[in-house]
């Protein structure tokens, strides 16, 4: 019998996340292994009264494209996504790995050149989602190689996955609409500032939001979710910061990371294991070395580091900014073929300042800001 939490989760997604109406073109994608997780969503999306199309890829099949694939083929453009991506209203897709490590032992430089390769249908999703047009939400669908990447056993991992999306609730949507009016609050205070200031052990940065858009993260994009990001201006972001973390890419990790910025670009990094993926990833292309997103993580429920920035990027108490692709949606124009988050944990002694104002203390909000403010 299928697990309900999972039926559950598909009609959050169809009919909260996503809104799904009748007419709407929805392409549905994940890895092969999800399929329990593609029949669930298919059926809610088709009952909704939407037209859907689905493609089920595979980590196997992409481990041997990018085994033997030569730089021209890496470079050509993946047709299917990009025909998708140009119909669809909607996009609801999942990740889920059979072997986390399947891109272990591919060259650095073939890893970087399959993101240009992307780059075609990456174009089109964002520019969708900066207008309007694609309403976009992706999820995770528990497996036992995730399981197994997060230190956790299967049944575990279920019930974090699950349980960090607030399925076990009686009415999970009446729930994340609570989230989203709490988040809505900071959101509405940190659209009057100019510049951020994030210190913490090893970091001191300044960051110049003037003029752009923070977004609140309930639900409607990632799932679960729990996060108020912004871009930041292009060449306003200074200072040295270290991420507590591992930087988890394409099954890589890059320990140790300490960027050094000057307006807005990374002049200098380090990083204590995978540096030569660091760099490579720096290089990609002229954006790939500004930052696209600033984001304070709100989900206080994710308590620990999985290796998975669906739910790591969101932990209560953290901050992450990511190399790479803006947001359009809250104002960004930095452009890449990438978008990497890093994160940074704030529990111990971090800050952030707001205009000069302390709002944000020991991983915690000061609630007493929103009260002057009356917000």
């Amino acid at each position: 019998m299928a697990d309900q939490r999972l039926n559950k989760l598909a009609r959050l997604l169809v009919n909260y996340s996503t809104k799904v109406k009748p007419g709407d073109f929805v392409f549905v994608s994940c890895d092969e292994v999800a399929r329990p997780w593609m029949v669930e969503v298919v059926k809610e999306a088709l009952k909704a009264g939407a037209h859907v199309e689905t493609v089920l890829t595979s980590t196997e099949v992409s481990e041997v494209q990018l085994k033997y694939s030569s730089e021209k083929q890496l470079l050509e453009e993946n047709l299917i996504f990009k025909t998708m991506l140009e119909k669809a209203d909607v996009w609801i897709s999942a990740w889920a790995s059979r072997n986390t490590k399947g891109f272990s032992g591919i060259d650095v430089d073939k890893l970087k050149i399959s993101s240009k390769g992307e780059a075609s249908w990456r174009k089109i999703y964002s520019q969708k989602m900066g207008n309007g047009s694609l309403r976009w939400c992706g999820t995770q669908f528990p497996t036992y190689a995730d399981a197994q990447e997060a230190s956790m056993s299967f049944s575990d991992y279920e019930d974090f996955v699950y349980g960090a999306g607030l399925l076990d609730a009686k009415d999970p949507e009446a729930e994340w609409k609570k989230i989203s009016e709490k988040q809505d609050r900071w959101v509405n205070y940190l659209d009057t500032k100019k510049g951020l200031q994030f210190i913490s052990d090893g970091t001191n940065i300044k960051v110049n939001i003037s003029g752009r858009k923070w977004i609140n993260c309930d639900g409607k994009e990632n799932f679960p979710d729990g996060e108020i990001f912004t871009s930041p201006v292009e060449d306003g972001v200074d200072g040295v910061i270290t991420f507590s973390f591992p930087g988890i890419y394409m099954g890589k990790e890059i320990e140790g990371i300490v960027l050094e910025v000057e307006k807005g670009k990374v002049i200098n990094s380090k990083a204590t294991k995978g540096e030569d993926l660091l760099k490579a990833l720096l290089q990609t292309d002229e954006g790939a070395c500004s930052f696209g997103e600033v984001a304070i993580g709100t989900n206080y429920g994710i308590r620990n580091f999985t290796r998975n920035m669906l739910f790591d990027e969101k932990i209560g108490g953290t901050v992450h900014m990511a190399i790479g692709d803006s947001m359009p949606e809250a104002g960004g124009i930095n452009k890449s073929i990438i978008h990497w988050d890093m994160l940074c944990d704030m529990r111990d002694g971090g800050k952030i300042f707001a205009d000069g104002e302390l709002f944000y203390e020991n991983g915690i909000f000061i609630e007493g800001i929103l009260e002057k403010y009356k917000l």
